[in-house]
């Protein structure tokens, strides 16, 4: 109230404040003038940031594996502007990361009815359903996810072959690579191989493709073709670490560990913060019997990544198993067959490793039987778990 009456006496002349001081009993206080009025200055209205910046935000924060940050962003520019492209697909991928897969799946599916011939919006879908198929661990919810991924890159080839241009070929083959990933996941390598085979043609030097495909050759059995894919990878791109460790692995595991080895030592030269890099240094250091070398590069992968590559961890157990240190053997190679539980290779030397005493450390034949007979169910025909189970019955 006081603040309203001293905005309407600031308007009043000096001649009338004079009389109303004359008039006031003198046991009043003087009266006090009102400050002046100060017209407030206009409000600026807030600045829209536009969408293009959130979505180059999202995407750099995403590049950096911070995917809370580049959901944050990406959510903004699809609020900024609903139909902007890169954002809903930024957006869906990076729900996909953080598990969020019902919505990376409706995100993605907004993006594809409303750009019907993006391309990249069709895989990241297809790789959303994989994502949420590897991710759910009751299969049963989630078992047409496989199928619904290859009917979405049905649509991705229409839509790519209905656009011609210089880079159709190359969409192409990330739509046969993107089912070459399917098809591995649904136990299918026979399509799987001829998916990556199809990829590498339409797009024969490009370095992630020659990798997939030889992983699928070495996956069936077929060393020498994945040795062969390998080298082409490694030709099509030096500087992958990638390719190149898994090169040199390859042929360490083929007995040619003296072309193995520099292959494997470039590999962690190249990147020496790549888990897998450094990890297959040690792997084909163990192959090539450098116990030291091997064991400093399988720990120093597991501190770089300790759950990513349970290999690594199965390998450590090996040469802790081959020195007799049983205690660490049992450990490393139980954090091997928990990591990668289908892995029949993994569970008989987790058995092989209970088969064994040392000192105070008795053998435990109830253990290894149980690892070898699990073995055994994931691989009927796996000759070192039978030999295995013979002789601890």
């Amino acid at each position: 109230m006081k603040r309203r009456i001293l905005c309407l006496l600031a308007p009043l002349s000096l001649a009338a404040l004079s009389l109303a001081a004359a008039q006031t009993p003198s046991t009043q206080p003087p009266a006090t003038q009102a400050a002046p009025v100060v017209p407030a200055k206009p409000v600026a209205p807030a600045r829209t940031i536009p969408a293009a910046n959130y979505v180059a935000l999202g995407v750099y924060y995403y590049d950096q594996g911070n995917y809370d940050s580049a959901y944050v962003a990406f959510r903004a520019a699809s609020e900024q502007d609903p139909k902007n492209s890169e954002a809903l697909l930024g957006l869906g991928r990076t729900q996909a990361k953080l598990r969020l897969y019902m919505a990376s799946l409706d995100t993605l599916r907004k993006l594809v009815a409303l750009d019907a011939r993006n391309i990249s919006g069709y895989i990241a879908l297809a790789q959303a359903y994989q994502a949420q198929y590897v991710g759910t661990s009751d299969r049963k919810n989630v078992a047409t996810n496989l199928d619904d991924a290859l009917k979405v890159l049905t649509d991705a080839e229409t839509a790519t072959r209905a656009v011609a241009g210089a880079d159709q070929d190359i969409n192409l083959s990330k739509v046969y690579n993107e089912r070459g990933y399917v098809y591995r996941l649904k136990g299918d390598a026979t399509s799987a191989i001829a998916a990556f085979k199809q990829a590498s043609t339409l797009n024969p030097n490009n370095s992630v493709i020659l990798y997939n495909l030889g992983d699928m050759y070495y996956a069936t059995g077929d060393l020498n073709a994945a040795i062969d894919s390998l080298q082409q990878a490694v030709i099509a791109d030096p500087r992958d670490a990638y390719s190149r460790a898994y090169y040199a692995k390859l042929l360490a595991l083929s007995g040619n560990t003296a072309a193995a080895r520099p292959e494997a030592a470039q590999a962690a030269r190249l990147s020496p913060t790549n888990a897998y890099a450094v990890g297959q240094y040690g792997v084909v250091s163990y192959l090539a019997k450098d116990t030291a070398l091997a064991s400093s590069q399988l720990q120093a992968a597991i501190k770089l990544d300790p759950l990513r590559y349970p290999e690594f961890y199965h390998y450590l157990g090996r040469l802790e198993l081959d020195q007799g240190q049983l205690q660490a053997a049992r450990g490393d190679l139980t954090k091997a067959a928990a990591l990668a539980s289908t892995s029949w290779e993994y569970v008989y030397y987790l058995g092989l490793s209970y088969e064994r005493g040392q000192g105070a450390l008795a053998p435990d034949k109830v253990k290894a039987m149980e690892n070898y007979q699990k073995a055994l169910a994931l691989n009927p025909d796996y000759k070192l778990a039978q030999d295995g189970l013979s002789r601890v019955k």
